[in-house]
């Protein structure tokens, strides 16, 4: 069976994937916590500071979770709010596939998956933090989709608001969850499974045509107004 690393499979999109992932890859998960036993070999390891684990065996995918929602009016924002977030949702998942590219490159094929937002593309008041990085996560996907083509992918997922202990405090109040829910075309606000699903396919050979794109998965927001 194929082996894939999952980072950030503790909890949210990280652990809805870890769980989707039974039965069609073998699955090593990288998180600061415990991931659900049984699920992955998992190694306790925070990304931006640890010594990363040695894996041995090719990886026929890499999927980096990891991500930030910091939302503040841009004049009250400092510098290494800036920093922080660049450091987390960039330069993480660039360490890791430094790392990891090795055995990437040891598999037959294999598949990349980042995560971008729907902040890139459409702009949102309060979002220049996570937009920025996200931005710069979206150069790096279509930069290393062109540098290693024809052997591995290299896609992004874009969602929209998210049911996650990452969003928790933008939905926590009824009210503001049904508000959001509004703002979408489909009328409700995504779950970690439904990121989950588009990751797995990303993964999954029948993705075996799709490199350097951005997949937005996010309720119809970035296309649609009704």
């Amino acid at each position: 069976m194929r082996k894939i690393l999952i980072i950030g499979a503790s909890s949210g999109i990280g652990a809805a994937l870890t769980h989707l992932a039974q039965g069609q890859f073998q699955t090593y998960s990288i998180s600061r916590s415990d991931a659900e036993p049984g699920l992955s070999e998992h190694f306790n390891c925070d990304v931006l500071t640890d010594p990363l684990p040695a894996l041995d065996e090719p990886l026929a995918g890499l999927v980096y979770c990891p991500g930030s929602i910091n939302l503040k009016p841009f004049a009250t924002i400092k510098l290494d709010q800036f920093r922080q977030d660049l450091e987390l949702n960039l330069l993480g998942a660039v360490r890791c596939l430094q790392h990891y590219q090795r055995n990437l490159q040891a598999a037959e094929t294999a598949s990349v998956v980042l995560f971008s937002t729907v902040a890139v593309n459409t702009g949102f008041t309060y979002h220049a933090t996570v937009a920025a990085a996200k931005g710069a996560v979206e150069g790096l996907t279509r930069s290393l989709a062109a540098e290693w083509a024809p052997k591995i992918r290299v896609n992004a997922i874009a969602p929209s608001l998210t049911n996650t202990p990452l969003a928790e405090r933008l939905i926590r109040e009824d009210s503001k969850k049904q508000a959001a829910a509004a703002r979408h075309a489909l009328n409700r606000i995504g779950e970690a499974e439904d990121i989950a699903q588009m990751a797995l396919f990303l993964l999954s050979d029948k993705a075996g045509w799709i490199t350097g794109q951005i997949m937005r998965v996010d309720g119809g927001i970035s296309a649609v107004r009704t």
